[in-house]
């Protein structure tokens, strides 16, 4: 369940829609404010802390993609989840650039919201907590060392991966959590003076997962986020 100094704004016109998703994090134990524009989304934040924002595109004084760039540009610590019922490629990237740290469509499942929400929530928001997240990381069955570049097995086991499979590796793992585009998998991880079509990631995920010997009991996983990229999540 949340934690109840978790706090979450919810930015929805609709009121159906807002008052059942209020209820539902109520009920997970969350703190949960409400606003039906973009105006009111303010004067919430303005007032205090807020860690996750829950945001529908289309509101009725302004846009989603507008709240989350104001956000972006006046630093505020928290996350931001796009909510809404389009899910064209475009929109899905205008998002993103917008700032958005995940992407969900409606209609979607309470469950998978859920989960989104406590993925978000594990990530680091402040430049501090940024700067002091640790280099070693455990995942599944094996811990990575990103600055030795050193990958192990629960036996101590060293695994061997080509240095782009572990540069793959390694940008999903400090992006837990976080939808990231094939474009952006490709700027970090692979040589920039290589031109390389975006598709290519798929091929680097799947060798990835096959000599990872990866399983759905695995305590992680590398999830497709259609028409985007790919999603890395630690249990």
């Amino acid at each position: 369940m949340g934690s109840s100094k978790t706090r979450i704004l919810i930015v929805e016109d609709d009121e159906n829609l807002r008052m059942a998703l209020e209820d539902n994090l109520v009920d997970e134990g969350y703190d949960v404010s409400c606003a039906v524009n973009g105006a009111q989304a303010w004067k919430v934040l303005m007032a205090g802390p807020i860690d996750l924002v829950i945001l529908d595109i289309m509101l009725p004084d302004t846009d989603g993609y507008a709240i989350c760039r104001r956000i972006r540009e006046k630093e505020l610590p928290l996350r931001v989840l796009m909510l809404t019922a389009r899910s064209l490629e475009s929109d899905l990237v205008e998002g993103f650039d917008a700032g958005a740290d995940d992407y969900l469509s409606k209609p979607y499942r309470l469950r998978e919201l859920l989960a989104r929400l406590t993925a978000l929530l594990r990530r680091p928001v402040t430049p501090e907590q940024v700067e002091s997240h640790p280099t070693r990381l455990g995942f599944g069955r094996y811990t990575i060392d990103l600055e030795a570049r050193d990958l192990r097995d629960e036996q101590g086991h060293e695994m061997s991966l080509t240095r782009t499979e572990f540069d793959l590796l390694a940008c999903l793992l400090k992006s837990a959590g976080k939808a990231l585009r094939r474009e952006d998998i490709l700027a970090e991880a692979w040589d920039p003076e290589v031109v390389v079509d975006p598709r290519t990631v798929d091929n680097f995920v799947s060798s990835l997962k096959k000599k990872l010997g990866w399983q759905k009991t695995d305590g992680y996983r590398i999830n497709t986020v259609r028409g985007v990229g790919y999603r890395m999540e630690v249990d």
